[in-house]
């Protein structure tokens, strides 16, 4: 959680900004050609006449999708191998998010996972006060200092796309004399294990995290171990609802 709350660097936003919608749509032929799930052999002429670019176009949309991390790509004679990675496939869900709100109202995504330990650092990341603050105001009350980490079953990973499509409340960046600190999203949310269900938490998700989308960090006004008796190793459901932004 520690580094997830760093700025990123100017030459990581500047590779970032490279990728908009124009690499996204080829990163989309990409993975209907099956990129998601194995390496699937492209032309850039081939592409070029399915997006109706040039192949120069079409040639520096992958490169910029290769800087930016969204895929990893091997050049031979006749082509070039294409695999999707991670970041990736979290834009194309992001995507795949935002058409669900536009066609769809959902007003919950409920995930189920179990819990794993942390890495110690969200206890010292909540309780600086530049977040602390915040929590406070928009969240109504103090979290406890440290996280809920869960680990999703790979059907909540799919579901937890939709998060994107609820209303959240937003954490800003901050930064104080040494550091400066990113900004956070928090998705409210109910914890079950059991028979047991403790409420209010919030899923907070850092505008950076080395963690994947597989992870889940949670953060309550009462340590929730203790309130629902967990361990590793333990399943919850956690359920993520609309909430009203002002």
């Amino acid at each position: 959680m520690g580094r997830a709350f760093e700025s990123t660097s100017m030459s990581e936003s500047a590779v970032a900004s490279e990728v908009g919608y124009d690499e996204l749509a080829t990163l989309k032929l990409v993975a209907l050609d099956g990129g998601r799930a194995e390496p699937v052999k492209v032309s850039c002429s081939g592409l070029a006449d399915r997006l109706d670019v040039s192949n120069q176009t079409a040639s520096r949309r992958l490169q910029r999708l290769e800087e930016g991390d969204y895929i990893d790509r091997e050049v031979v004679s006749d082509g070039q191998w294409i695999t999707i990675t991670e970041a990736g496939e979290s834009a194309l869900r992001r995507e795949y998010a935002d058409y669900r709100r536009i066609f769809e109202t959902p007003s919950m995504v409920v995930l189920e996972g179990e819990v794993t330990g942390g890495m110690g650092e969200g206890r010292h990341y909540i309780s600086l006060p530049g977040y602390m603050e915040q929590f406070t105001e928009r969240l109504g009350y103090e979290p406890f200092p440290g996280t809920l980490n869960v680990r999703l079953s790979d059907d909540a990973i799919r579901a937890r796309a939709g998060m994107s499509a609820l209303d959240a409340v937003p954490i800003d960046g901050w930064e104080d004399d040494e550091r400066t600190f990113g900004p956070a999203t928090c998705y409210a949310a109910v914890v079950e294990a059991d028979d047991e269900t403790y409420d209010p938490v919030h899923i907070i998700v850092p505008e950076r995290t080395h963690h994947d989308e597989s992870q889940l960090e949670i953060i309550a006004p009462d340590k929730l171990r203790d309130e629902l008796d967990l361990e590793d190793g333990d399943i919850v459901t956690v359920r993520v609802e609309e909430v009203e932004t002002e």
